[in-house]
């Protein structure tokens, strides 16, 4: 199933992606750290979700509670809900 979210106190803007019996078949960060976005995209493709979630829920920037691999965890747990 493909998914869209939108990450809140972040500089990313949307997430894209796409799970497959519980996997991260497919993701785009747009906007953001491009290195840092890509890189969290990079590693967590071919993922659990599940497993995704456990590493990068609570992960902070500067202060902010929440980061990009924070909201992205976020979204992975709203598709979760969704499917």
């Amino acid at each position: 199933m493909k998914f869209s979210y939108k990450p809140q106190g972040v500089c990313s803007a949307q997430m894209n992606f796409e799970i497959e019996d519980g996997v991260l078949k497919d993701i785009e960060i747009i906007r953001g750290c491009s290195g840092n976005t890509q890189g969290i995209s990079s590693l967590c493709k071919g993922m659990k979700v599940n497993d995704i979630i456990d590493r990068l829920e609570g992960i902070d920037c500067n202060g902010r509670g929440t980061s990009c691999p924070d909201q992205l965890a976020k979204a992975l747990k709203a598709a979760l809900e969704q499917m």
